[in-house]
């Protein structure tokens, strides 16, 4: 671990700073949206597709949504990427026609990450070449519970390396991690080894995204812009399926990062089901577009 991570690691937020954060958070985000907030949001969104059941046929379909998006909804934003496995990258590639849409990928054996090193770094660097725009990764939660920090390190660098200047997510699964101080020391691991972004969760296990972890993983975000002037993405996912839960999420980042985090090259929702529930909430009927 660098010097710059020995450091930051010590200034984990308190419970009782969490729980204050997110009070001022609730009061907040309780409030009724404005429709251009709820685009901002779906703007934010990775469209993602990531069952067993998925097939070439059903990837079409999600991408010819996309594609088709501005003449049904000419003035609302599109999503920000579409995210499936990396097997339908080419498929999705083929099809995209819309260039502000990034093509992401989960890969590096996503969700569990336990295959071997060398397999996770070719699923990667395949997906790219591919034509991902994104790689979405899981960290090696196994490792890391183990106090094998430097392993956990090392795989995500080399990954990095693999993909170049592709975009890099790193899910901590905060759900597995046992406590905020644990959530907080592999955000701060993921970011040191070189992510681009770091996310929450799967949402492949019971515990997904929760607030608390949001907050303490921008709070770690925030640390290292204090201290370096570089800026990490942060990414909710697993189980945000509401409006509301969007909000909370947009909210959060808002009170620990402020407006300059607001937008789809900092900020992204994983989610299958919310861009729907976003859309019906800006028209005002039930909308099942997506």
């Amino acid at each position: 671990m660098t010097k710059l991570y020995q450091k930051l690691i010590k200034q984990c937020p308190s419970e009782a700073e969490i729980r204050k954060g997110l009070k001022m958070v609730s009061s907040t985000a309780s409030e009724t949206p404005h429709k251009h907030l709820l685009m901002r949001i779906l703007n934010s969104v990775d469209l993602t597709s990531l069952n067993t059941t998925d097939s070439k046929s059903h990837i079409l379909h999600l991408t010819g949504k996309v594609n088709s998006f501005s003449g049904r909804f000419s003035n609302i934003p599109n999503v920000a990427a579409i995210c499936v496995y990396p097997n339908f990258v080419t498929v999705v590639k083929e099809k995209l026609t819309v260039k502000s849409v990034k093509i992401a990928s989960v890969a590096g054996a996503f969700p569990s990450s336990q295959t071997f090193r060398s397999i996770k770094v070719t699923e990667c660097k395949m997906a790219v070449e591919a034509g991902a725009d994104e790689i979405d990764i899981v960290l090696p939660v196994g490792s890391f519970l183990g106090n094998d920090f430097a392993a956990v390190a090392n795989e995500i660098l080399e990954i990095r390396e693999a993909i170049g200047e592709k975009r890099l997510k790193v899910i901590v699964e905060s759900g597995l991690l046992g406590d905020y101080e644990q959530i907080f020391k592999a955000s701060m691991i993921a970011m040191d080894a070189g992510a681009d972004f770091i996310k929450t969760s799967t949402g492949k296990i019971t515990v997904s995204a929760t607030p608390e972890a949001a907050f303490v993983m921008c709070r770690a975000i925030l640390n290292l812009y204090t201290e370096t002037g570089i800026r990490v993405g942060f990414k909710a996912a697993g189980g945000i399926v509401t409006t509301s839960d969007a909000l909370t999420y947009y909210h959060i980042v808002k009170h620990c990062l402020g407006d300059e985090w607001l937008n789809n090259t900092l900020f992204r929702i994983g989610a299958s089901r919310l861009a729907n529930n976003i859309l019906a909430d800006i028209s005002g009927t039930t909308n099942d577009y997506f």
